[in-house]
């Protein structure tokens, strides 16, 4: 028996609204907390932005990196990820989506195992790769901004995270050129455009959201990393400390935790999330402005 129109779009209502409702409850919490000496529940005990004074002074001392120049490597780190992740992968995608070549199939069976395999198995051996890396002159230590690409440089933790990102993003980019259509690409092709040229000014403005969804993927997930930038920098007071190991630091077991400065922390490492995907929302939303469905 199927529920009246009213009921049901009730029901869908508060499937939505109970999980939102909670997820708003924990982010108010959060900030509640961070302005706040104690709480009970939602209900401050007292007002201070001293849980803040990070913005300003080093809570653990001069040998440690100050907040502004971890949050400068958090996004260097983050920013490059999402730029070679987006290019390679609608490179790889649409060679895989518009080509015929010997070991296709293969390739997009072997990207699909990369792509379920388990990032931690490789630490080891991509440990010593970078090792082997940073030996090498200019490029292990002298890449401008980035430190260098090998062991313990905000470069090499980008491109172990590069790697362990591209199968998932050529699935993805792969699967929205697989639904434009051939038309426009044809013509262009018959007019004499080279592949380059095609896959530049014609595909790549019509998978905007495929572009938008990915860019918002790998940033939140190089912005939010853990594992990779622990194992191959040289910890929580290097140079190439990201805003994760940052806020390891609040964390002790010899001494009580500071759990209003861990709040305030933990918000100050949202706001560019939050800020980066107010920018890419509207395009995200228009998914279905990516060219026709079709394809062969």
């Amino acid at each position: 028996m199927r529920l009246p129109q009213k009921p049901r779009a009730a029901l869908a209502y508060l499937v939505l609204i109970v999980p939102s409702a909670l997820i708003v409850l924990g982010f108010l919490w959060l900030f509640i907390t961070s302005f706040s000496t104690r709480t009970e529940g939602l209900r401050s005990l007292g007002w201070t932005l001293r849980n803040w004074s990070f913005l300003w002074e080093s809570p653990f001392g001069p040998q440690y990196p100050s907040i502004w120049w971890v949050t400068l490597n958090t996004l260097v780190m983050s920013l490059v990820m999402t730029l070679i992740v987006v290019v390679v992968s609608s490179m790889t995608a649409y060679a895989l989506s518009r080509m015929k070549f010997t070991g296709r199939k293969s390739f997009l069976s072997l990207t699909l195992i990369l792509h379920a395999f388990p990032s931690v198995t490789l630490l080891i051996p991509i440990y010593f790769v970078l090792i082997w890396v940073s030996k090498i002159p200019v490029i292990g230590r002298g890449v401008p901004l980035l430190g260098g690409l090998g062991y313990n440089t905000i470069g090499g933790v980008a491109l172990v995270m590069v790697a362990f990102q591209l199968p998932f993003g050529i699935w993805v980019m792969k699967g929205f050129f697989d639904n434009i259509s051939w038309d426009m690409e044809r013509s262009a092709l018959i007019d004499g455009a080279s592949r380059f040229r095609v896959w530049w000014q014609i595909m790549m403005p019509n998978i905007k959201p495929g572009i938008a969804a990915l860019s918002i993927f790998s940033f939140i997930t190089a912005w939010n990393a853990y594992l990779i930038p622990l194992t191959f920098t040289a910890g929580r007071a290097g140079k190439s400390a990201v805003l994760s190991l940052y806020l390891q630091n609040f964390i002790s077991e010899s001494v009580m935790t500071e759990w209003n400065a861990v709040a305030a922390v933990g918000l100050f490492q949202l706001i560019p999330v939050v800020i980066f995907f107010l920018f890419t929302q509207q395009v995200l939303l228009n998914i279905y402005g990516g060219g026709k469905k079709g394809g062969v």
